[in-house]
């Protein structure tokens, strides 16, 4: 039961083979049994789901049954969920029960989805490793001793864990795409604006992008079905038709052309990762598309550019907390500033307090145009590079990391290497584009990933092109040992 997609369980539950709760408590089991190997989850919400199950057991047998009622899944812990604990895996939200439920919630509820509970992740958001988790790193299924990615590694382990069929991620600057490679399983970051924030903790607002994590793009397409859509309670939400993302699945490839630009094949790429990814462009060409080289010439900036954006909205974004209103309060503080100080320094990480230093330098009096006025200009340089090579061709092309996952503990004294992990995957989202990564082969028994990349409100697009590879190859069909 384990191992099957999302949209097998649909068709399972279509057939009365078995039951939402048979299936949401065969789950339960599973995350009970084996997440202390992974430790995937922070939360797990056993009679919530339990009870949503039985509601979907009811519309299936009335007739009333969606395509995704009664089909359990995870949310990453930066959603609000009513009633639990959203934590954003920081010490200063530990003790935060969400009064009202994000609108990626409030859909997948009104869809019948099952939550089992809430994935592990970096604090904040703000990682690509998962080890600035208030509750421990989350460890790749395919090795222990690894990373898997972040920040939604927590949701990367669960799905390659199968201890969920299916799951929720955010996209700061790869955090869905990365942890998807690390983790051999299909992740998707949409257009900026498809899906609604409201709801969502914000890192940096104008980068930041939810997304499905699943098994395969088809699985994908039917958690995007759910989860885009125009929200009037998000200002950065697009109002803009939501088409059917299984509906052009099955459209062949040919004359599809695809770009390779030659800044993703640098020196610091692992050779391997670079020969899986050329075979996965060969199977493209079987497959009736025609290949071009490309270049995006200010690929190199992207990491600069993002580290001053990204921290700058985020020092902006995380200003709330503050010990007054909701979160982690110091003890006994003798003064506001007192109050503030030891608040914030106790219930922020150190990740998370680098970040808001650099963003608070960068839009300090004397710094603004140097730093981050320079750094958008930089952001408009990208999107240019994009607009024109994506009027060219349909759709890009490369690996989705210079390297597969790496040791727990091997770059949290580099913050700068660590950043370089985000090298193919951050310059979408300072573009807005939407991107993903499907598994395409491993190195040294880890997974590694093709990232594919479109035009605005090209999902539709994507998801045909990772499906049609998908049925070729069996890279997302794999299990790390033992799973």
């Amino acid at each position: 039961m384990f191992d099957k997609t999302l949209a097998e369980l649909a068709q399972g539950l279509k057939a009365g083979e078995f039951s939402s709760v048979e299936l949401t408590q065969a789950y339960l089991n599973r995350i009970k049994a084996e997440d202390s190997k992974y430790n995937s989850f922070i939360t797990v919400t056993e009679e919530q789901a339990l009870a949503q199950a039985k509601t979907a057991d009811e519309a299936i047998a009335a007739g009333t049954a969606g395509a995704f009622t009664g089909l359990p899944f995870a949310h990453k812990d930066i959603f609000c969920t009513q009633g639990v604990r959203t934590s954003c895996a920081s010490k200063m939200l530990d003790n935060f029960i969400s009064p009202y439920n994000a609108t990626v919630v409030e859909k997948f509820n009104a869809a019948g989805g099952v939550m089992l509970g809430k994935t592990n992740m970096d604090e904040f958001a703000m990682g690509s490793s998962n080890e600035s988790s208030f509750y421990g790193v989350a460890k790749n299924p395919w090795d222990t001793e690894c990373v898997p990615g972040g920040s939604s590694g927590g949701s990367a382990a669960a799905v390659a864990a199968q201890l969920a069929p299916a799951a929720t991620g955010t996209d700061t600057g790869g955090s869905i795409r990365q942890p998807a490679a690390l983790c051999g399983i299909t992740g998707l970051k949409p257009t900026y604006g498809r899906v609604s924030r409201f709801g969502m903790i914000a890192f940096a607002s104008s980068l930041d992008q939810g997304g499905p994590m699943t098994k395969t793009a088809e699985d994908a397409a039917m958690m995007l079905n759910v989860m885009a859509g125009f929200d009037k309670n998000d200002s950065t939400s697009v109002d803009r038709e939501v088409p059917d993302y299984t509906a052009d699945l099955n459209k062949p490839l040919d004359g599809l052309t695809i770009g390779l630009p030659k800044e993703f094949f640098m020196d610091d790429l692992d050779s391997e990762i670079a020969e899986r990814t050329q075979a996965a462009i060969k199977e493209f060409e079987k497959l009736g598309a025609t290949v071009k080289e490309v270049s995006l010439p200010n690929t190199a900036l992207s990491i600069p550019a993002y580290y001053i954006i990204a921290p700058a909205e985020a020092s902006s974004n995380l200003s709330r907390f503050d010990g007054v209103r909701y979160g982690y309060r110091c003890e006994n503080p003798v003064d506001l500033e007192d109050l503030y100080k030891r608040s914030r320094g106790e219930g922020f990480g150190a990740e998370v307090k680098r970040r808001i230093m650099i963003g608070a330098y960068a839009l300090s009096e004397g710094f603004y145009d140097a730093y981050y006025n320079k750094a958008q200009q930089i952001r408009r340089l990208i999107r240019d590079d994009y607009a024109k090579v994506l009027s060219e061709v349909d759709v890009i092309m490369g690996p989705t990391t210079p390297h597969p996952a790496f040791k727990i503990g091997e770059k949290t004294s580099d913050p700068v290497a660590m950043y370089m992990e985000d090298i193919f995957t951050i310059s979408l989202n300072l573009a807005g584009l939407p991107g993903m990564s499907v598994p395409c082969g491993t190195v040294n028994g880890l997974p590694t990933g093709l990232q594919i990349i479109g035009d605005y409100f090209a999902e539709q697009k994507l998801l045909n092109v990772a499906h049609q590879f998908q049925l070729a190859t069996d890279w997302h069909t794999q299990s790390p040992q033992g799973i």
